[in-house]
């Protein structure tokens, strides 16, 4: 403000100056005109110096001037001097990122907002073959050309990485993720997992075999226990409950056999040959039928209906389900059968299909039984993981049971939901997309 009363004052008596001169000489007006130009010129030059300071030499210091002009060539100069020291800071950052990212095994790929390649360190060269002189500036999915990929790339979900093989070595298995960063821009990371994917084939490979081997030696074994258990009464009774016990223990190995089997073929068969529309209440009624049949074994065969279970079937959607029957029964009389082995005797479990307001559709099974600690939701789906150990050995789980689950709903683009807490029962949730659940006659 006091900069810019000095700049009147000094116009101001430019202009007196100039009418006094004027006056003497007869020609007022000619005289404030003059004092006027004076002070345009002034500023013009002032105006041309900051025009060549900043095109011509910017890295100079400012010119020198008074008042006003001599503020904003400061001013000018420290915001100057700022940016540089701004500027060098970025790119040493730039820099030491680059350096890093140079130093990592990883494949980092940097894109632009329109998908367009701006960057990437040299493991991107030797995974993905990019290279500096043809490729910057191209899109992505020109160089990597996997429908997978593709499709992966222009979904925008990136919360799970996508596994593919290498563009330049098959041999090469590379996992890839996209983080999306700034302005829409994007950060391709590949990183090679050939090594983790040979050790987990091999491990599939591995249960599969014993599993398989062990199915023969298990049969025979159960055949002759069988046997013997048919003459128990011409046996010792220590030697008759023996035989009992390793009956017992011989079946609860052939289930868990048979459920590691399954597994594996889950894991190694990609599915969808046998996919066709479902009735989904005479499957549901038929599973009831199962864990009704497993309520009474539990309690020794005969005993009264209100020490059963009490097990309902809701059938709200006249929707059928594409999918494999055999896997999905699989899925649901696990379901089910831990409904019944978990809960106590004369609890309820419904066995429900209904529909979600987005078109999807869902079968549950509930219990009103003790519910489950949310702590231990996240692991449930996991192999051999127990909630309980000593109450799922007395009940005869193997433990896989929700794996497989787990592993038919990916099978059919579904999802595995649970609610639950202690005290309120359990809702294991089942929920399908809506291409899986098509309306009566609907041609598939």
């Amino acid at each position: 403000m006091r900069l810019w009363s000095r700049e009147l004052w000094r116009v101001a008596w430019l202009a007196t100056l100039g009418v006094l001169l004027g006056w003497a000489l007869g020609a007022p007006g000619l005289g404030l005109a003059a004092g006027l130009a004076v002070c345009l010129f002034y500023h013009l030059r002032q105006l041309l110096a900051l025009f060549q300071w900043l095109t011509l030499h910017p890295q100079d210091e400012p010119p020198s001037a008074r008042g006003m002009w001599g503020e904003l060539f400061d001013r000018l100069y420290r915001y100057q001097k700022s940016q540089r020291i701004t500027q060098t800071r970025l790119r040493a950052t730039l820099g030491r990122i680059q350096e890093s990212s140079e130093a990592m095994r990883d494949s980092v790929v940097m894109l632009d907002r329109h998908g367009d390649l701006e960057w990437w360190n040299s493991a991107a060269t030797e995974m993905l073959g990019l290279q500096t002189a043809h490729d910057r500036g191209q899109h992505i999915t020109n160089l990597l050309r996997d429908p997978r990929f593709i499709s992966y790339f222009n979904a925008n979900q990136y919360s799970e990485p996508l596994t593919l093989t290498s563009p330049i070595d098959e041999r090469q298995i590379l996992q890839y993720q996209i983080t999306l960063y700034g302005d829409d821009e994007r950060l391709v990371m590949a990183r090679d997992i050939t090594r983790l994917h040979r050790l987990e084939q091999m491990r599939r490979d591995f249960v599969a075999n014993v599993s398989h081997e062990l199915r023969t030696p298990l049969t025979v074994l159960s055949g002759y226990l069988e046997t013997y258990s048919d003459l128990s009464d011409q046996l010792p009774p220590r030697l008759g409950r023996g035989i009992g016990q390793m009956e017992e223990q011989t079946k609860r190995m052939q289930s868990l056999v048979n459920d590691l089997l399954l597994l594996s073929r889950l894991e190694i068969d990609q599915g969808g040959k046998d996919h066709q529309p479902l009735a989904v209440g005479p499957l549901l009624e038929s599973i009831r039928q199962d864990a009704l049949a497993l309520s009474g074994q539990q309690k020794g065969g005969q005993v009264p209906s209100s020490q059963l279970h009490s097990i309902h079937v809701s059938v709200e959607s006249e929707a059928q389900l594409v999918g494999s029957e055999q896997e999905i029964r699989s899925a649901i009389s696990n379901l089910a059968f831990n409904a019944v082995r978990y809960t106590p005797a004369g609890s309820q479990i419904t066995l429900r299909w209904a529909n979600l307001e987005n078109g999807s559709a869902y079968i549950s099974v509930e219990d009103n039984g003790e519910g489950i600690d949310p702590v231990h939701i996240p692991r449930l789906t996991e192999r051999f993981y127990r909630v309980d150990k000593g109450r799922s050995t007395a009940t005869g789980g193997t433990g896989l049971g929700l794996a497989i689950v787990k592993h038919v709903l990916l099978r059919h683009d579904a999802q595995l939901q649970i609610v639950s807490r202690p005290g309120e029962g359990a809702q294991f949730r089942c929920v399908f997309p809506a291409t899986r659940a098509l309306v009566a006659n609907t041609v598939f």
